[in-house]
């Protein structure tokens, strides 16, 4: 098949010369833990277009994981940057506030799902937010267990990393973990153990009552504090729960006076096509952690809530110096200005829609993608061996990342058994140049799926 390119720009191989020379540089100066996925390094970005030093330009659907729901150096974010660092850089909110901060508050307050009254608190990174919203809860129940599922992903701090499920990379000889956490089984429709000759419905039903009892097992529901949940599962495959999930965790939670907490770090401003993907079970959460696209790559996080139960901590409890730092909170409410100048919610249903249908085509085409799922933008295709079997295909994963990336593409896997490949592109990234991108992964299956 064809694969001219309208945006992309190859001038030299990847890595070219001068990433080559960084990229050495890089394995002398910093760990290997560090170590980067893509062999380029950026010269400048923009939109959805990467540039490298060495003048090549890439069509990037990574969106810094997340991060760039409004596109790589959007002029709006830029401006109100620059006119930040004009007037002052630090003060640490608690000791001399600043009105951005107050405004991007009261801008996400109206936001809250289900509605107010709400409050929001600003952090630095998302598991900073997922920290801080288990001091929150515990402080607010007096209670001290917290329930999470399997796959998910909160982050690589201490308590973070103890709710997050992948032992490798992330936990794997960095024990002991933070204590009172219980994990249960998160329902995942294109694996569910329940779905032999059964309705979708009896499934759902059935996962549900599974979850119960696994938690039964563990602790008992009245020292429970909250359980932490991503509406959609990022690290762990963008795996969609059923639309009956949230609604039925909320009324479990609560029927045993458990908080719950929505991880809408990689869900969240946009992605699903609702501003946060909470809104679709038509639920109102008691805490709500939110980071990535929040300020356009300025590191900010918040937690948000019922005022009620954000009041739970005492004076001075959470915070920290550069929490909300006027640099991100001017960045952040620049964003919202976006959204809504923009119509960030249609171009993300508008992008979804384009990505099912083309990759639903694919699927029919090479049988290796055993499922094409997704909410909103938030898409993804899992590959298997065998469409019965659902063996997980993890090394034809890695050659077409490779091959894409070789060819233009900066795209990212996920999955516990990666062989899961995600699409994070800017929510405004125009359909051409998406196009254009999957001509190069169907180009891709073409050439490596014969392997």
């Amino acid at each position: 098949m064809a694969t001219a390119t309208k945006y992309i720009e190859l001038k030299t191989e990847i890595p070219g010369p001068r990433s080559q020379s960084v990229l050495a540089r890089i394995d002398k100066a910093t760990p290997r833990a560090t170590s980067v996925y893509a062999p380029l390094v950026i010269d400048k970005a923009h939109g959805s277009l990467l540039t490298d030093i060495d003048g090549n330009t890439f069509i990037d659907l990574t969106g810094g994981v997340g991060v760039l729901n409004v596109g790589h150096t959007h002029d709006k974010v830029r401006q109100a940057l620059h006119e930040q660092v004009d007037r002052f850089l630090h003060t640490d909110f608690t000791v001399v506030p600043y009105e951005s901060y107050v405004r991007l508050a009261e801008r996400l307050n109206a936001k809250f799902p289900g509605g107010g009254p709400a409050t929001t608190v600003f952090f630095n990174s998302g598991a900073e937010a997922v920290e801080n919203a288990i001091k929150i809860a515990r402080a607010y129940t007096k209670r001290k267990g917290i329930i999470a599922f399997e796959r998910a992903f909160h982050g690589r701090t201490l308590m973070a990393m103890t709710l997050t499920s992948k032992v490798h990379p992330y936990k794997a000889g960095m024990g002991p973990f933070a204590p009172e956490v219980y994990r249960v089984p998160f329902p995942y429709p294109y694996r569910c153990p329940y779905a032999q000759g059964s309705s979708q419905h009896e499934c759902d039903e059935t996962c549900y009552q599974a979850i119960e009892q696994a938690l039964m097992l563990q602790v008992a529901p009245e020292d429970v504090a909250a359980v932490i949940v991503e509406p959609v599962q990022g690290e762990g495959g963008f795996v969609v729960p059923p639309k009956s999930f949230l609604p039925w965790l909320r009324a479990f939670t609560e029927r045993h006076g458990i908080l719950l907490i929505v991880d809408e770090v990689q869900t969240g401003f946009g992605r699903t096509g609702k501003f946060f993907a909470t809104e679709y079970a038509n639920i109102r959460p008691d805490l709500l952690t939110m980071a990535k696209s929040i300020a356009d790559g300025v590191p900010l996080s918040g937690v948000m809530g019922r005022a009620e139960v954000m009041d739970g901590p005492g004076d001075s409890q959470i915070g920290g110096t550069y929490v909300g730092n006027p640099l991100a909170t001017a960045a952040g409410n620049a964003v919202l200005d976006i959204f809504e100048e923009d119509d960030l919610l249609s171009q993300a249903e508008k992008q979804g829609e384009y990505l099912m249908t083309r990759l639903s085509a694919m699927q029919k085409k090479y049988p290796v993608i055993g499922d094409v799922r997704g909410l909103g933008a938030m898409v993804a295709i899992e590959l298997v061996k065998d469409p019965q079997t659902k063996e997980p295909y993890s090394d034809l994963t890695a050659r077409i990342l490779n091959y894409a990336l070789h060819h233009g593409v900066i795209m990212l896997k996920a999955g516990i058994y990666g062989n899961v490949i995600r699409f994070l592109a800017p929510l405004n990234t125009p359909l051409d140049m998406l196009e254009e991108a999957l001509n190069i992964l169907e180009k891709a299956f073409e050439e490596e799926g014969q392997h």
